[in-house]
């Protein structure tokens, strides 16, 4: 018996493309009922803005055999069967190793994605052009245990002020979590390393501004009860949910971007897979044209450089990357002790 299965037309740049989908009425997010096809109509459904936010880079797909509660993986290199359509670009590793990415251009993309079980899509910060050199600064402020979500709305609103004093253009989604990302469009003429000390710069300056709030603490014993400024998400390789990408959590909530207006009004449970077509067809996207608004890198380095010349200088790394130059011992503060 052949298995379920339909079809869809998804419109693009060449007009529409029937794309077949397969076991269209598989729970991916059981405890709302939401099925594999709901997950490919809302892609449809958010085409522009999904492609706008994600295309053109290489993404990395978290993919699950079944439910979310099941067993996942991530995704890095390009699935059997690629249809013509989708391209690949090559990306560097950590380890230096190369190796080709998919990359988004059209919705029909991203529905192909999904038959193949994706459910979080994490494009790279930079351009397919010079994936080398990121166009995007990201932030992630990450609550910690006895912190929330409106924790994280308060240090977003205060990086927003540290961004615009760097001359950046910050903007802001929710993670469908309970953190925030900030973004802010830069020039692509720095490296990772770069942007990550950029970031690392505005994470301390952050830091100074609400020591009691928020912390640029590697180690988890060392955060409190405070929101974390994941800086190592500026590192090569590192990704976070996209824009509009769902999430593989229990309500089947979307990666939001919301207006720096809305942010102190708004919950991360608002935005979801059912609801968040109708925000764009009534909203619109808050991110739109965001690439126009590319500021300079040079600040967050002086900033930098002054921390350096301040005593203060690298922090370490993921524990997956080579030992990097300058990088403090990869040892627990309560463990280096005893040592």
């Amino acid at each position: 018996m052949a298995s379920e299965a339909t079809t869809l037309e998804v419109p693009g740049p060449d007009g529409l493309r029937e794309m077949r989908v397969s076991s269209p009425s598989r729970v991916i997010w059981p405890e709302v009922g939401i099925t594999k096809l709901d997950l490919v109509k809302y892609l449809v459904a958010v085409g522009s803005a999904f492609v706008e936010a994600i295309g053109d880079r290489p993404v990395s797909l978290q993919r699950f055999s079944d439910t979310i509660d099941g067993e996942q993986f991530f995704s890095k290199n390009p699935p059997r069967g690629v249809p013509d359509f989708i391209r690949t670009v090559d990306v560097t590793f950590p380890s230096g190793r190369t190796h080709p990415q998919l990359v988004i251009d059209e919705p029909a993309a991203a529905v192909w994605m999904a038959q193949m079980n994706t459910v979080v899509f994490h494009p790279w910060p930079s351009l397919t052009s010079n994936t080398d050199n990121p166009d995007q600064v990201r932030i992630d402020l990450d609550p910690q245990p006895g912190t929330d979500f409106d924790d994280a709305v308060t240090a977003a609103f205060a990086l927003r002020e540290v961004l615009t004093e760097a001359g950046l253009t910050a903007f802001v989604k929710t993670s469908g979590n309970r953190g925030i990302h900030v973004f802010a469009p830069i020039a692509a003429e720095h490296e990772f390393l770069d942007v990550r000390h950029g970031v690392i710069a505005a994470a301390r300056e952050l830091e100074r501004r609400m020591p009691e709030r928020v912390t640029t603490a590697w180690w988890k014993e060392q955060r409190g009860e405070r929101i974390f400024v994941d800086f190592n998400q500026a590192a090569r390789d590192r990704t976070m949910a996209g824009a509009y990408s769902p999430r593989a959590l229990a309500t089947a909530t979307v990666s939001t971007p919301v207006s720096w207006g809305e942010l102190a009004d708004v919950a991360p449970t608002d935005f979801t897979i059912l609801t968040v077509p109708q925000r764009l067809a009534t909203v619109g996207d808050p991110w739109h044209g965001m690439a126009e608004h590319r500021g300079s890198m040079t600040t967050l380095l002086e900033w930098w450089e002054r921390d350096v010349s301040n005593g203060l200088g690298e922090l370490p790394f993921p524990p997956d990357y080579p030992k990097m130059p300058g990088e403090p011992p990869r040892v627990q503060p309560s463990r280096a002790k005893k040592q």
